[in-house]
């Protein structure tokens, strides 16, 4: 799998990179397929219309200046990944954070939430805000593990609240710093 379309942040791990790719970047692939899959399994539908519909998401989005998409490798395999795109002037929504099947309950996904809060800051933002599925609270819990406050009431029933919205305020001086 080439390498040479993404642009790689090292991390202090020897076998981790993160990339910064394309929504069509083969990088990205595993990402949409395995959410794809995902989805359909937990809320319904067609694998093939999941993926449609998250391929058919604007590519721009993720794009600088307003966004991104990272992916995570170890050994040149995608294991987790995320993307971010612009909800307000001062806020980036979070999008599409997954790993692995086969790497889960190793820390990738709290990894995947710190490289994007550490690209969201170098951008500007300064409020980092997303939703999450109701049949989805491994997500849930990777949320609140990472210091964002849930925005709705957790006392009525998932499958009410529908998606699970969320919010982290970046604390002052980490916003418009860059690398």
């Amino acid at each position: 799998m080439s390498l040479k379309n993404s642009s790689p942040m090292q991390d202090s791990t020897a076998r981790r990179r993160v990339h910064r790719v394309a929504q069509d970047d083969p990088l990205a692939q595993p990402l949409l397929a395995e959410l794809a899959l995902e989805y359909s399994n937990r809320y319904g539908g067609g694998v093939g219309e999941m993926h449609t519909a998250l391929r058919e998401h604007p590519a721009t989005a993720f794009a600088a200046p307003d966004g991104a998409l990272l992916v995570v490798t170890e050994d040149t395999v995608p294991v987790a990944g995320g993307a971010f795109q612009r909800y307000d002037a001062e806020t980036a929504e979070l999008k599409r954070i997954w790993t692995a099947r086969e790497h889960r309950r190793r820390g990738l996904g709290q990894f995947v939430v710190e490289q994007l809060e550490l690209e969201i800051a170098r951008r500007g933002y300064r409020r980092v805000y997303l939703t999450t599925g109701w049949r989805q609270p491994e997500a849930v819990a990777l949320y609140l593990a990472t210091g964002y406050t849930a925005r709705y009431d957790a006392s009525v029933p998932a499958a009410q609240i529908g998606p699970h919205p969320f919010e982290k305020y970046l604390a002052a001086g980490e916003w418009g710093e860059t690398a």
